[in-house]
């Protein structure tokens, strides 16, 4: 027999469909500014908001696209102070947006003590179970960092946020010095059909600067004459990677799974998300702008710039269906030019002429869907 109850309030509880997560009560006991919408115009100067338990003002970002899956956290670290020791259970990637300053990592015991310094630009890794503390060092501004883990779809499973910081129960990494310590290093994979042009991988903890990092691949299969570095992080699930594409051009339209954030380090350009058959989102760009293309909408990428631009994706887990960068299925996940809808490209010629700047597009790729950019 089946008992029928109401939605709401029967059986000790709200049994409807539509309830908040896990993840978004804590952050709603945090108690700071939640950001959500489609995109974030510069995550430098969003609103934030005094967090007790970490000393520090801090944001959450929750925008269409990252579907539960990815956290995105903006900490504001002041003046030549130095944040509370924190230890959690989950590796997360850090972007710095603003700053210089200094990061300890050490296991429960003080063992395996390692520091490094970072600046504007920099992305490094705070590793799982190991306590890490952060630093400003400069006393006259604020550094801005941009943290993001798996911890909404950690969370969805585990609801209890205890269990992630500060848990003295959960066992300590098994802190590597040397790969911590160590500078990024070119790894050679095998190349995978359907996959990226690049053959290579660069695995490391710390990345100085992303705006001036140099060490890229060409990638085809995206067009535009782009190039891009592939990134992995020692003993990690999380991985990224950063494209660089010429000024006046454009990448191909695409699509993939959900919980991918995408971070400006240098530029000037826009954006186009849609769904299949449906409405296009525009979100404009410059350095610290973020944005999560939402699970399966196909999103293409435009340099409005005189210079190279550059976009920073950080991943999602690589178990979710979707995550991949590699095209399967060209037809259904990729828009060659020669397909794209004519107003992609009247639009883009459209605002590079406000700028007086012309299209270095090659005539060719709108009619050849074989032609091979150099």
């Amino acid at each position: 027999m089946v008992e029928t109850v109401k939605s709401t309030g029967a059986a000790g509880g709200d049994l409807s469909w539509e309830q908040p997560t896990a993840y978004d009560r804590w952050i709603e006991s945090v108690g700071v500014p939640v950001h959500k919408g489609y995109f974030v115009p510069d995550a430098r100067t969003v609103e934030l908001g005094w967090w007790a338990e970490r000393e520090c003002n801090t944001a959450f970002l929750e925008l269409v696209g990252q579907e539960g899956v990815t956290e995105v956290r903006i900490t504001e670290i002041p003046p030549g102070k130095r944040l509370p020791p924190l230890k959690f259970a989950m590796d997360e990637i850090v972007y710095v947006l603003a700053g210089r300053g200094l990061t300890t990592i050490s296991d429960s015991a003080g063992r395996e003590r390692h520091s490094f310094e970072w600046q504007t630009h920099s992305m490094f890794l705070l590793p799982r179970n190991c306590t890490h503390q952060l630093s400003n060092a400069q006393g006259t501004r604020p550094a801005l960092l941009l943290q993001s883990s798996y911890l909404p779809l950690a969370m969805s499973a585990i609801g209890e946020p205890s269990v992630f910081f500060n848990n003295p129960s959960s066992g300590d990494a098994l802190l590597n010095a040397a790969e911590l310590s160590s500078d990024a290093r070119a790894v050679t994979q095998a190349f995978e059909a359907g996959g990226p042009a690049a053959g290579v991988f660069w695995y490391g903890n710390f990345f100085p600067n992303m705006r001036t990092w140099e060490n890229l691949t060409a990638f085809t299969a995206r067009g535009a004459g782009g190039q891009l570095v592939w990134i992995r992080f020692p003993n990690s699930p999380m991985t990224a990677h950063m494209s660089v594409f010429p000024a006046q051009t454009y990448k191909k339209g695409h699509r993939h799974g959900p919980g991918w954030v995408i971070v400006i380090p240098a530029g000037e350009g826009y954006s186009i998300m849609w769904p299949e058959n449906g409405e296009k989102i525009i979100v404009p760009w410059s350095e610290g702008a973020v944005f999560v293309p939402p699970n399966r909408w196909f999103h293409q990428h435009f340099n409005l710039g005189s210079s190279a631009a550059r976009y920073l994706a950080l991943h999602p887990p690589s178990f979710l269906a979707g995550f991949s960068e590699k095209i399967e299925d060209m037809a259904r996940d990729q828009i060659e030019y020669v397909n794209e809808d004519p107003f992609i490209r009247q639009r883009f010629e459209s605002e590079l002429e406000k700028r007086g700047l012309p299209s270095l597009m090659v005539p060719e790729a709108y009619t050849n869907r074989n032609y091979k950019w150099d």
